[in-house]
């Protein structure tokens, strides 16, 4: 049984959005018993000093792809030490499971792609595997997964660029069913990442409509974030309409100078688009540029079969050359915009390299890393590609701060990192940084929001969106996730050295336990796939 946790005097942020107060909290059982003042300190085993400092729910990350680091590194302390006592996983279409034999494979490639060489070993038959390894090696924090779209499509249809038969929208359906009905938080898409971008309207209504019987969320990374923002806004819209499922949309941004100032437009549809009765909200992470991983800067057609048939394309010169343009300037030969011709490849920057040879090119730009070599920034990305499996990580520069503070301040966000978490490498600084800086630097410095707002941003929102009741509130009754911080909260993590961990947080308590005391991780492991 856990200790009994009184916490004494500490300014008592609800998570509601309502001002602090002066209050005690007991934990007990896990959960908050009693909230009041001057509460009987022989009513516990430890007492906690507040001493000034804000206690508030435990931050819940809306939005990552820690999916993979939490079989390996289950303690996740880059996320403790940020306040996070919850992740959301299986964002964007990526989630290791479902798979049957015959996509095995297919998926352990696709999420390598994402966060480096994974195992097959990791990849899972459904949620209930995953669930049952995570839990049975322990883990420090909660987590929430999303059933990811692309594991549908690969078990059921596969690589190919065409839109799903009857019988497998069918097939896709069931199998959503079966991993929602052991307790998935809903399903994910992720519209400019193959296999799921080659999904058509048909199919993501039904999938949505199994979603909504369940009575969960439906996430999207949309079709496009560039000068096609706001029809990519509206599908989605029009999918949530059709099927009445409940929606996220995934890190709100407009991408590319051409394309800034797009932000305030696309808040104004969001709202409309909840006049019109439609259930949405976003999230975001906090910062100018986004990361990937170098397939990204092709265009999704390219894929068509995967990530082979791409290579067994590249070995016709006229191929590449019908690629060298469209990626270096653009054109109507694929649909969309092409993300090097928007910000230039001085703001591709290299953060995760698996192959030796190239690895010390971490951390440089695309164009300086090319000069080094005396060759062309696109033949370059061909060499990544060929060379390492399409699995090189890059951080892109294409956002503009005004934008940005426009979404993080607008009433429908909550806070997601969208970290992609692979050691050894340069990772963005969001994975380490983005809710120590939300409560601290951008609270603070920048006035982007009131430390009550800047909590509530970062725990009931996402509470509520995924129908997490016991959490996201400091309430007697609730479950005791739990972050106790300093006003001089902030994160270190930086573009330069993106591993540094934040600082300000004193005690962290999931579930009641104390993973982190006095600023130091304690290494137990009360965490649990809700």
């Amino acid at each position: 049984m856990a200790d009994r946790t009184l916490i004494r005097n500490a300014r008592i942020i609800d998570g509601t959005g309502s001002p602090w107060y002066r209050g005690d909290v007991l934990i007990d059982d896990g959960c908050i018993s009693r909230i009041g003042t001057d509460l009987p300190r022989e009513a516990a085993d430890i007492v906690v000093e507040g001493a000034d400092r804000y206690l508030a729910p435990g931050f819940i990350d809306a939005h990552c792809h820690d999916d993979l680091i939490f079989l390996r590194e289950p303690d996740r302390p880059e996320k403790a030490l940020q306040g996070v006592t919850t992740i959301v996983v299986g964002n964007c279409s990526f989630s290791l499971y479902p798979a049957v034999n015959k996509s095995r494979e297919n998926l352990r490639q696709h999420f390598s792609g994402l966060l480096g060489h994974t195992e097959d070993r990791e990849i899972f038959d459904d949620l209930q595997s995953y669930r049952e390894r995570l839990e049975g090696q322990g883990i420090a924090l909660n987590l929430v997964s999303l059933v990811g779209h692309a594991a549908l499509r690969l078990a059921i249809v596969g690589h190919d660029r065409r839109h799903a038969s009857e019988s497998e929208i069918n097939a896709m359906c069931a199998m959503l069913d079966v991993q929602l009905s052991q307790g998935a938080a809903g399903l994910s898409l992720g519209l400019v990442y193959p296999p799921s971008a080659f999904a058509d309207m048909t199919e993501m209504v039904a999938l949505a409509r199994v979603v909504r019987r369940h009575g969960k969320v439906l996430a999207a990374h949309i079709r496009a974030y560039e000068a096609g923002l706001l029809p990519a806004m509206e599908e989605f819209a029009d999918i949530l309409r059709l099927s009445g499922a409940a929606g996220l949309l995934s890190h709100l941004q407009s991408a590319g100078r051409p394309n800034w100032g797009q932000i305030p437009v696309a808040l104004d549809r969001l709202e409309a688009m909840r006049q019109d009765g439609v259930d949405i909200s976003f999230d975001m992470y906090p910062y100018p540029a986004g990361s990937t991983w170098i397939l990204q800067l092709l265009p999704p057609a390219t894929m068509d079969g995967g990530l082979e048939a791409l290579k067994k394309r590249l070995e016709d010169p006229s191929y590449r050359e019908l690629l060298r343009r469209w990626v270096n300037q653009g054109g109507p030969e694929f649909e969309g915009q092409s993300k090097v011709s928007l910000i230039g490849w001085e703001n591709v920057r290299l953060s995760a390299i698996d192959i030796d040879a190239l690895k010390n090119f971490e951390g440089l730009d695309m164009q300086a890393a090319a000069e080094r070599l005396s060759v062309e920034p696109f033949d370059l990305m061909l060499r990544f590609i060929l060379e390492d499996d399409g699995q090189t990580g890059i951080i892109l520069f294409q956002l503009d701060e005004e934008d940005l503070k426009c979404a993080c301040c607008h009433r429908l966000y909550m806070a997601g990192s969208d970290g992609l978490p692979r050691p050894g490498s340069r990772p963005h600084p969001r994975a380490f940084g983005t809710f120590p800086r939300i409560a601290g630097p951008l609270r603070r410095d920048r006035k982007w929001f009131g430390i009550e707002d800047a909590v509530r941003r970062m725990t009931s929102v996402a509470a509520q969106r995924f129908s997490l009741l016991d959490r996201g509130v400091v309430r007697p009754g609730m479950a005791a996730d739990l972050v106790l911080f300093s006003d001089d909260i902030a994160d270190r993590a930086t573009f330069e050295r993106s591993t540094e961990m934040a600082t300000g947080i004193s005690h962290l308590w999931v579930n009641g336990r104390a993973v982190i005391v006095d600023g130091r991780l304690t290494g137990i492991r009360p965490g649990r796939v809700i």
